[in-house]
């Protein structure tokens, strides 16, 4: 059996899977029952990218059988082998949809299955920013666990978002790699079929980052291929089912390296027998560079800890977290007045502790000199801190400033970790990422309880303060200069955010002053300057030299946007937004929604189904997306009235923007304590019942002009 009949029966096979289990919907649920995956607004992902067509119900997964038998054409022709490894790509996600039908938990730990819009929005930052400079899928079954380990606990070290198919998953548990979407080590599930669950990312990713619309394959594969660094190593022997599905892979453009002989395509299905050089061959392949910082720490040092959480049980000390002292402060200084990787540690390390696990106060202090630093760089670098120090194996860091609390793991502390070991990861880091500004760096942690406080004190909390006011007084009114953040091009080409003081990007990630920053870093980069020239409407927030800005941009694609209104011209958005603000016409203001909010709001839709509106560098009038920090802007919707106009948004939000909102509102409008007016989940999200809140609150929205 050549290799054109080797897919072909694999694509045959699959779909008489799906035939029979879809029977099987259909005899045991009837046809009107209804079929969706968790959480998406893309149902089913794979079927609806490439037909247009959604499949709400069993009997539109029957219908769609249909489609994977046409794409089965035997014919001993490249596009047809490729399509028909698309039939079974399609085959499997009829399957697995079969699976959410038929059981209303088809997955159990540690198999995830299907992977929600939220987290791929989620990853849309890391994806673009290159924390995660690629996706690996491993399928099969390694010799042993021990070689199973290595694979993916290096594909780990480099920050890859790994997902796992098949008997692999049990090698993992048995050697123990850490694992979940917080490590980005993924186990979706034990068939071929579960495979489909990855490609969905892919497919997702295309639209809602890059605006494919629904039904245009053609652009669909140019996407995937062009812009989602993913591949898949095929271990152990391959079926026909398995070399079928490798079919489907490629012609979304990602490679497939295998362990097995077969008939090698270039740089798209490759033989690699030797597991010491699997993922140099797969990086390759998929043309991902790694970089890498060596730092000598005796702990693995990637992005992909960054969500790693240390349990009580598995803690060996503990800083902060409201049981003592933690603060962290980044300070300019002269160059005199920095000893160039000096790092000190006054007071007790943790190998001084007898009582497991240990608390000790922990002040970082870390002065920073170089000849293009400047003040208003130091809460940039200051924030990175919490990245550096979570990309620590067996570390975890919550929070900033003075509210900090972190976590050293026994298994860290056994290895050899120590106090030390974070001056090292700090400094390495500084130097690596901010290099254009930083020419040297000290580092010094105070762990004595004394000190601790009385640096705190004298050096941290003033110069909070003085940043503090700083922050206030910058306003829009108050620069000359926007600044362009194109990083989420990658992914969504006719995207791009304008940032100003009180407008940060749409993914909550860059600030005014982080885009400054950037672009002294790196003046070729994604952050541009965009003079804030040629006012053609103030209140609407228009300039002549964003408008040229954006248009250029977005390559023609958006030739004019307001910043302050969601009915004019609003801004585009690429799809890894925080928030959704939506028009709710029959309380005469809007409806804001985050991302962790998954289920339906007073709008009808949940926050996948508006986000579907809204990416893909789209405007649409009556809906954007913003970050948190926008909503108790004064620049927020001023065009249509302002902050006045939000009638609800989750508790959870409400409470997170609570202080700064009521803050907002009293300046604006006097009024006193407004998120009181503002309906939550806990009240209502039925529309009558919002607007019957809203009356009783004597909330002013319903009192102002018709919105629309």
């Amino acid at each position: 059996m050549n290799l054109f009949q080797t897919i072909f029966t694999g694509s045959k096979q699959a779909l008489a899977a799906a035939e029979g289990i879809v029977k099987q919907a259909v005899d045991e649920k009837g046809r009107d029952c209804k079929v969706a995956f968790p959480d998406t607004a893309y149902s089913l992902p794979t079927f609806y990218a490439a037909t247009g067509k959604k499949v709400t119900t069993v009997a539109e997964l029957e219908a769609a059988l249909d489609v994977v038998r046409s794409l089965i054409v035997e014919e001993e022709m490249l596009d047809k082998a490729l399509n028909a490894g698309l039939a079974t790509a399609v085959a499997a996600e009829l399957v697995e949809a079969a699976k959410y039908v038929l059981s209303d938990a088809p997955y159990a730990a540690p198999c995830a299955g299907f992977i929600s819009d939220p987290i791929i929005r989620s990853l849309g930052v890391p994806l673009v920013t290159g924390d995660i400079p690629g996706v690996a899928v491993v399928l099969g079954e390694c010799p042993d666990a021990e070689t199973a380990a290595k694979v993916i606990k290096d594909y780990q070290s480099k920050g890859l978002l790994t997902f796992l198919v098949g008997k692999v998953i049990d090698q993992a548990v048995e050697a123990n790699v850490k694992m979940g979407l917080e490590l980005r080590v993924i186990p979706l599930g034990y068939d071929v079929t579960s495979v489909i669950h990855v490609v969905t990312v892919a497919i997702r990713a295309a639209l809602i980052f890059g605006a494919i619309k629904p039904g245009n394959l053609a652009d669909l594969l140019q996407y995937t291929s062009e812009r989602v660094p993913a591949f898949v190593n095929a271990f152990g022997p391959l079926s026909e089912l398995v070399v079928s599905a490798g079919a489907g892979a490629i012609a979304l453009g990602f490679p497939v390296v295998t362990d097995q002989t077969v008939t090698e395509v270039p740089t798209l299905l490759l033989t690699q027998k030797d597991y010491d050089k699997v993922v140099k061959t797969s990086l390759e392949a998929r043309k991902i560079k790694i970089k890498i910082t060596e730092i000598p720490i005796p702990v693995a040092f990637a992005a992909a800890f960054e969500g790693e959480r240390i349990r009580k049980n598995d803690m060996y000390a503990e800083f902060g977290g409201n049981k003592t002292e933690a603060w962290e402060l980044v300070m300019s200084a002269e160059p005199g007045e920095v000893e160039d990787h000096k790092i000190e540690i006054i007071g007790p390390d943790v190998d001084t502790l007898t009582n497991i696990p240990g608390l000790l106060p922990l002040g970082m202090l870390i002065k920073v000199s170089g000849a293009n630093m400047q003040k208003d760089f130091e809460p940039v670098l200051e924030r990175r801190l919490h990245y550096f120090l979570n990309y620590i194996e067996g570390v975890m860091h919550v929070g900033q400033r003075n509210m900090t609390w972190l976590r050293i793991g026994k298994e860290a502390y056994e290895k050899g970790f120590r106090l030390k070991h974070f001056g090292e990861v700090v400094y390495a880091k500084m130097l690596d990422e901010f290099g254009s500004v930083v020419d040297k760096c000290e580092v010094t942690l105070i762990t004595d309880p004394a000190k601790c406080a009385e640096l705190k004190e004298s050096l941290a909390m003033p110069r909070f303060a003085e940043r503090d006011e700083r922050l206030s007084s910058l306003v829009d009114e108050k620069v000359d200069t926007f600044y362009t953040c194109n990083l989420c091009q990658s992914f969504a080409p006719a995207h791009i955010c304008i940032v100003t003081p009180e407008r940060l990007g749409l993914c909550g990630a860059v600030s005014w002053l982080d885009a400054k920053a950037t672009l002294e870093l790196n003046p070729t980069g994604p952050c541009q300057p965009v003079p804030k020239e040629g006012l053609i409407d103030e209140t609407y927030g228009i300039w002549e030299k964003v408008n040229e800005t954006v248009s250029k941009g977005s390559q023609g694609a958006v030739n004019e946007v307001t910043l302050y209104s969601i009915l004019n011209s609003p801004m585009t958005s690429c799809g890894c937004f925080e928030c959704i603000t939506g028009i709710m016409p029959e309380a005469n203001g809007v409806v804001i929604v985050n991302r962790e909010y998954g289920a339906a709001t007073p709008l009808g839709m949940t926050f996948g189904e508006l986000a579907s509106m809204t990416g893909g560098g789209v405007q649409t009038p009556g809906f954007m997306g913003h970050g948190r920090p926008f909503i108790p802007s004064k620049k927020f919707m001023k065009a249509e009235g302002g902050i006045e106009r939000i009638v609800w948004m989750p508790k959870e939000l409400k409470d997170f923007v609570g202080e700064k909102l009521n803050a907002t509102a009293k300046e604006l409008y006097g009024i006193d304590n407004f998120t009181d007016m503002i309906c939550d989940e806990t009240i209502a999200v039925d529309s009558d019942a919002v607007v019957a809140f809203l009356t009783e609150k004597g909330h002013p929205a319903l009192n102002m002009d018709p919105i629309m």
